[in-house]
């Protein structure tokens, strides 16, 4: 400890005097150094121009929002009581083929960074390499899984050096808007949550080494991590911040932290304002009153924020990213109940914030007022589509015996087809290993069944024999690539093989025709379009509306099935009947008085080929038809046979528990029941679980299943069985409040394990809502009886 607090000094020192030594060797040396402004890590505190300064940052992303519309954001944040602005860089944005980079129009991240310096606001950079952000493959570019044995966030050659090439480029955009040259730049990220990744100081090291020397010298750098892990890879030389959700147990958060440095700035780097949407789950909300009183105590106690997110807005295009385990891919509404919504709207939970922080302004500022919200419009019904069925609009095919991801066919994200003719009759059952991630099967052009990655769905009986010559069709969709763990190294299309397996015979399917269908502008408007009615089955569908006047307003898709939107050359995002986002986000600035072009992909068929667009969004209308919950009706769990293999009692307060047993036990399904709690009700809640193998380290999470959970709650959010291992320390499983001790979770592990213990994170809150008190643990080689 005493060696950390050495050290710590050293660095804290190092810091503090850095940006005067950086001007003092640019003034030495002759050149006009205009500094009116500098930044430092200073004895608890940070200090800008020499004075004590409280960080108030407000988490935005430039290409989650129109250009024409930054400046307006910008105001707003601004007007909510910020000072400052912390965005991400995002690399597969801006260099989505190797070694060709764009950082024009929405991509000009440097125009950003000036706007904001135009209006009295610094900002945080996060460059990454990896950025998470719910966004395609966590910002890392797909090409590289074109490299079969590349290791993503490691010391992998190949990886870091594409890493420098791409650091470098965006020195060259920002390193000049640090604020000793004159910019507003006041810190920069070193990687992101790297901990809850992996244990690589080394790696985290030579990213730090990295950013360095592309140009940013004269800022302090930082990282940030969870409470729970940032000791995992934390660095001397750099200043150590911690992320967490509203209603945490501030003083818990930051109490590790302390210990360890006692003398350093506190700073909340991602304060979750609110969560976002996945396909096929409610949509996500947090309450704006405990997302104001957990700011109160940060700045009461002097302690520096940035708000994730202030403004969410929309993840265009094909950029949604997804989680793993379960996969689950995210909605193109980045809205994330944020105090700005998707559209730029003021909201309750905006004003209520408001108030607060005109509370802690400098003494004699005023806060401005927000700015205008642009107008809204409604569009009449378009309902005149020209259509080009997709099977009869297909590119040049490629050519491969074997099956391969989409991106050794050189196809980053869209849908790809693939293609065999059948050489003998075959039966059986089709097993796709693996489908990545929304597949449709088609024999000779007849719909045979569709699997959903989502669900683990990978065969499809096959309910009559294909006989030879059959030409069979599998066309998948790429939904969005994880953006979190190990699995960002998520290939597209069909990962591994095909195979008919009948009884104990396999056999695999070869020599494949493979067509890739981009999700491109340029590629979707050149087919050939004929006036005709919908088609039952994937089809490209396009229109021309006619407007008087051009404002916001939200594509309303809930008549179609899946697929994407284009407008004007614009990709708008996906859409899918599931829900709960029904409606897509179309900015006013990318629509024209007079003629404007519609083209949307729809992979399933449309119900009715119609597009209103409407004034409102819609985001919380769920169509899934899986169930809720992870119990049967009727079902109930019988362990009146069963023998606990560990019976205790969980400590009270925040913060990971770990029980070991005191003896090893074989088996596959995971039982915890809890008896009783902590603060007298019925609920349970536990937010991440681990069950830890025979070297006493957790075992992957990667194939978990929820087999049961007696109670889960539903009604005022997703508190489902399977919170416990989404790698998501902010969600949680909880019971029903009107549902008795004792409550019980069953895992399936995937495979049987060697089991010595296992690990157990309750809610982040002050007291731990729902935390068990007494439970019991079971262990058993073959599913329990119900």
């Amino acid at each position: 400890m005493k060696y950390k607090h050495a050290l710590w000094g050293v660095g804290l020192s190092l810091l503090f005097s850095f940006g005067a030594l950086s001007v003092s060797a640019a003034s030495s040396a002759g050149e006009e150094v205009n500094v009116k402004e500098t930044f430092a890590v200073g004895k608890g505190t940070f200090m800008l121009n020499g004075k004590p300064f409280v960080v108030k940052a407000a988490e935005v992303h430039y290409p989650r929002i129109p250009e024409p519309y930054w400046e307006q954001r910008i105001l707003s944040c601004k007007a909510l009581g910020m000072n400052t602005l912390c965005l991400y860089v995002f690399w597969n944005l801006h260099e989505q083929q190797p070694g060709k980079f764009d950082f024009s129009g929405n991509k000009d991240i440097a125009k950003f960074c000036r706007l904001a310096q135009k209006h009295g606001m610094y900002v945080i950079v996060r460059p990454g390499p990896y950025v998470c952000a719910e966004w395609e493959m966590g910002g890392l570019p797909w090409w590289l899984l074109k490299k079969k044995d590349v290791q993503l966030r490691t010391l992998d050659p190949y990886y870091m050096e594409r890493v420098r090439i791409f650091m470098n480029e965006v020195g060259k955009q920002l390193a000049d808007l640090q604020l000793s040259r004159g910019g507003n730049i006041i810190m920069v990220q070193v990687e992101n949550e790297y901990g809850s990744y992996g244990v690589n100081k080394p790696y985290v090291s030579a990213i730090r080494d990295i950013v360095k020397q592309a140009g940013f010298t004269d800022v302090p750098l930082f990282q940030c991590d969870w409470s729970s892990n940032f000791t995992n890879n934390a660095l001397d030389d750099l200043l150590w911040t911690v992320n967490f959700g509203t209603g945490a147990n501030i003083d818990e958060q930051f109490k590790k932290l302390k210990s360890l440095r006692p003398e350093t700035p506190m700073m909340c780097s991602e304060f979750w304002s609110g969560w976002f949407d996945h396909w096929g789950r409610k949509h996500e909300t947090r309450d704006a009153a405990t997302m104001v009183s957990g700011i109160k105590d940060m700045l009461d106690r002097n302690i520096s924020f940035s708000l994730y997110m202030t403004h969410g807005g929309t993840t265009f295009g094909w950029w949604g990213g997804a989680n793993n385990p379960a996969y689950s891919a995210m909605c193109s509404s980045y809205d994330y109940d944020a105090p700005i919504s998707e559209a730029g709207w003021t909201t309750p939970k905006y004003f209520q914030l408001r108030d607060l922080l005109k509370q802690y302004l400098p003494e004699g500022e005023t806060l401005p007022e927000p700015p205008a919200a642009f107008p809204v419009i409604s569009v009449p019904a378009i309902t005149d589509w020209k259509v080009a069925p997709l099977f009869e609009n297909l590119p040049e095919p490629k050519q491969s015996e074997d099956i391969q991801p989409m991106e050794m066919f050189d196809q980053g994200w869209g849908t790809i087809l693939y293609r065999t003719t059948l050489k003998e009759d075959v039966k059986g059952t089709l097993h796709i290993d693996e489908v990545h991630d929304w597949a449709q099967v088609f024999a000779n052009g007849k719909l045979l069944g569709r699997l959903d990655r989502r669900h683990g769905e990978f065969t499809l009986p096959l309910k009559e024999t294909l006989k030879k010559g059959t030409q069979l069709d599998i066309l998948v969709e790429a939904m969005g690539r994880v953006n979190f763990d190990k699995s960002i190294h998520d290939r597209k299309g069909i990962t591994q093989k095909v195979e008919v397996v009948n009884g104990d015979q396999a056999q695999e399917l070869k020599g494949w025709t493979v067509y890739n269908l981009p999700p491109f502008y340029e590629f979707v408007s050149q087919k050939n379009y004929q006036a005709g009615k919908s088609v039952d089955g994937p089809a490209y569908y396009k229109a021309t509306f006619h407007l008087d006047k051009t404002g916001d307003t939200f594509l309303d898709m809930e008549t179609w099935g899946k697929g994407m939107v284009w407008v004007n050359g614009h990709a708008m995002g996906r859409f899918w009947e599931i829900g709960p986002q029904q409606t897509l986000y179309m900015p006013g600035c990318w629509l024209k008085e007079g003629d404007n072009e519609i083209i949307v992909l729809d992979l399933k068929g449309p119900a009715e080929a119609k597009v209103v667009g409407v004034e409102k969004p819609i985001l919380d209308m769920l169509r899934e038809k899986a169930p809720e919950t992870h119990r049967k009706d009727g079902q109930n769990l019988n362990l009146k046979a069963e023998k606990p293999v560990m019976t205790g009692t969980f400590k009270a307060g925040n913060g990971w528990q770990e029980v070991r047993f005191e003896k090893p036990t074989t088996g596959r399904y995971f039982c915890l029941e809890g008896v009783s709690n902590y603060d007298g009700t019925n609920i349970a809640a536990v937010a991440e679980m681990d069950v830890l193998g025979a070297d006493g380290k957790p075992v992957s999470r990667e194939s978990w299943k929820i087999v049961y959970a007696d109670s889960e709650e539903t009604r005022s959010g997703n508190r489902t069985a399977d919170k416990v291992f989404d790698l998501q320390e902010s969600t949680f499983w909880q019971t029903v409040d009107n549902t008795a001790y004792p409550h019980q979770i069953v895992i399936d592990l995937g495979k049987e394990y060697q089991v010595t213990g296992f690990r157990m994170l309750p809610r982040a809150e002050a007291g731990a809502p729902g935390l068990i008190k007494d439970y019991k643990v079971y262990v058993k080689k073959s599913d329990f009886t119900y």
